[in-house]
């Protein structure tokens, strides 16, 4: 099927440009067979993109292929042989998927490994996964890496990517990058076995083991095959064809060694025929949504919350005529998304208008080509998916778990409910347990846990995965998320309270960057409440008081701000869900204190044992 871009309303301010030849094809046998077809496909045309003495340079397609090609034939040479597994420590960058491709082409198992580990995680996954190999990109990572890598016997290589600082011999032999790819032995014939070959793995075999980020525990690996990403991927191409497909460019920020952005943010885009360019960092995410003008991005929930708060806080330093300007055009932008075709006539004028200037003025923000935000990771509040919308950029909600490939469901731009992750995928069955339990079956979902036998056990039955979220299917065949089945607070009286709702709530207030609420077999809620640097930084001068955290924290007017903001929203909860007391966190929760996994979610587990005496003390005292 081809397909090419197009503008199918004016809600969705589609691209128009050059239009790109893109041939669906559910039916690839493997991925690099797809990568392979992809490159012979587009030849010299851009596919990676990253930047380069200060700016965006371009790899072909037929040049990545042929790098890919040289990596698989080198790690031959070193020894990697089917079946073997090797790790990737990097940051997003066009090796990473040179490197996922050049193992996998050889029959070789890829192991995806957060840059945010510590030298005992890298140790667990190296151990855990037999690596025989990996693959480090940075001298920093480096020194981290092979620190655990040098106890780990399976691992005989590190290929590194920059020259690490090694002063001393370790067990294992130490490869450059460069070296390898320069090295070019193989002959012709070879390089044309290879390619030629790439079809011999069926979409049953294992590709990568994906380690879980590890909200409850040690990560462990999932066992994702060929055919769960590819289902993915031709599932969520039907979703886009909505937006009209063709010269698309993907924004790669999200770590690919979570499974979102590895299915969404690399392999979706090869299947699309997609440009891939490569984020230097959050810190520089806004830059480069600028330099690179991509037409679909996959985030996470925690990135809009930023994103709206930064957008209010700017609007709040206008003029009061700008002000009122925006104001009038986000009520009539959320009236036009809530309900098309609602705006009479007058209003149409002025939507017409502020489109025009306002909208578009805070679309250029995102580079002006967004066709779509991909949401999935974590629950959207609706508040926060509702504002984008009412500046004209859609935000379609997904859900899925690094066991189903990842994705399980996702809004159709026809009917985009922001209280709801969508319905399935096409050929994804998903029902609901007596217990609420969401419960799915199709392709996507994977082989199992990496050597674990007892916990696949547990999660696979009768060939259903159970996801231990808990939901319910809507009139509209959406799938609506309620909780997270272990993360329920259950209090003295037996009640469930879902957590994520309150704690999602909260980080939305001015005032609060983010929250942890507390009470399992308590008689009512408490949070734990992470002030916002940004609001700290301009209220503290005007009110003379310092802005340093740990003074503030003992600041009558402080604690008084903060509790105002916590009554604004007990004022919209139920009684069971208010928060009756908080503490101030000693420090933000982050992915370096491993209180946040490396997409954002806290985790609960880690904080509530750091704060639980100060938390159970609030149960105590008046």
């Amino acid at each position: 099927m081809l397909v090419c871009a197009w503008n199918k309303a004016e809600k969705y301010k589609i691209p128009m440009g050059r239009c790109v030849s893109v041939e669906l094809n559910p039916n690839w046998p493997n991925l690099v067979e797809m990568m392979f077809r992809q490159a012979e496909k587009h030849g010299k045309r851009p596919f990676l993109w990253a930047k380069r003495d200060g700016k965006y340079q371009s790899q072909s397609w037929l040049e990545v292929r042929d790098a890919i090609v040289t990596m698989a034939l080198a790690l031959k040479r070193l020894g990697v042989q089917a079946g073997d597994r090797v790790a990737i420590v990097s940051e997003n960058r066009p090796e990473w998927l040179i490197a996922d491709h050049a193992i996998m082409a050889i029959g070789a198992i890829s192991v995806p490994v957060y840059t945010t580990y510590a030298p005992r995680d890298y140790r667990h996954v190296l151990e855990n996964s037999g690596a025989s190999a990996v693959i480090i990109s940075t001298a920093r990572l480096a020194r981290l890496v092979l620190t655990a890598a040098h106890h780990v016997d399976s691992c005989r290589h590190a290929i590194t990517i920059e020259e690490p600082q090694v002063k001393q011999h370790l067990n294992l032999s130490i490869e450059n990058w460069d070296a390898l790819m320069n090295e070019d032995v193989a002959t012709d014939e070879q390089r044309k076995e290879m390619i030629e070959g790439a079809g011999s793995a069926s979409r049953n075999d294992v590709a990568c083991l994906i380690y879980t980020s590890g909200t409850g525990g040690a990560p462990r690996g999932v066992m994702q095959h060929h055919g769960s990403i590819l289902h993915n991927c031709a599932g969520a191409a039907e979703v886009m064809k909505s937006y009209g497909l063709g010269d698309d460019r993907f924004l790669s920020f999200l770590p690919l060694s979570h499974a979102y952005e590895h299915s969404a943010g690399q392999f979706f885009p090869i299947f699309l025929s997609a440009e891939i360019y490569y984020a230097e960092g959050l810190d520089k995410l806004a830059t480069n949504m600028g330099e690179a003008r991509p037409t679909v991005m996959v985030v996470v929930p925690r990135l809009f919350e930023v994103l709206r708060t930064r957008i209010q806080r700017t609007i709040a330093k206008e003029s009061l005529t700008k002000q009122k300007l925006f104001k009038r055009s986000m009520a009539l932008g959320t009236k036009a998304f809530k309900s098309p075709g609602s705006l009479g006539f007058f209003e149409r004028l002025q939507f017409g208008f502020l489109d025009r200037t306002v909208r578009k003025k805070a679309r250029g923000r995102f580079g002006g080509k967004l066709k779509a935000m991909v949401s999935g990771g974590a629950p959207l509040n609706p508040e926060v998916g509702e504002f984008f919308a009412g500046l004209g950029l859609d935000i379609v909600q997904g859900y899925g778990q690094t066991e189903s490939g990842p994705v399980i469901s996702v809004n159709r731009p026809e009917l985009i409910k922001m209280d709801t992750v969508g319905p399935p995928l096409a050929n994804t069955t998903v029902k609901i347990a007596d217990d609420g339990e969401i419960l799915v079956r199709g392709e996507l979902v994977m082989h199992g846990y990496w050597r674990d036998e007892d916990s696949t056990k547990a999660v696979l039955r009768d060939g259903w995965l159970h996801t231990g979220d808990i939901g319910l299917i809507d009139a509209d065949g959406h799938l609506k998320i309620t909780d997270r089945k272990r993360d329920i607070i259950v209090n003295d009286k037996g009640e469930n309270i879902s957590p994520q709702r309150i704690e999602g709530m909260l980080a939305l207030e001015n005032e609060i960057a983010q929250a942890m609420v507390y009470g399992d077999k308590k008689p009512y809620i408490v949070g734990l409440i992470v002030p916002d640097s940004e609001w700290i930084a301009e209220w503290a001068p005007a009110q003379n008081l310092s802005t340093d955290p740990s003074v503030l924290k003992t600041e009558k007017a402080f604690l008084k701000a903060l509790d105002e903001a916590v009554g604004r929203i007990n004022r919209k909860l139920g009684n069971l869900e208010k928060v009756r007391r908080f503490l101030v966190a000693d420090a933000p929760f982050d992915i370096e204190n491993g209180q946040m996994t490396p997409t954002l979610k806290i985790r609960r587990h880690i904080i509530a044992k750091a704060y639980k005496d100060r938390l159970e003390s609030l149960y105590k005292s008046n």
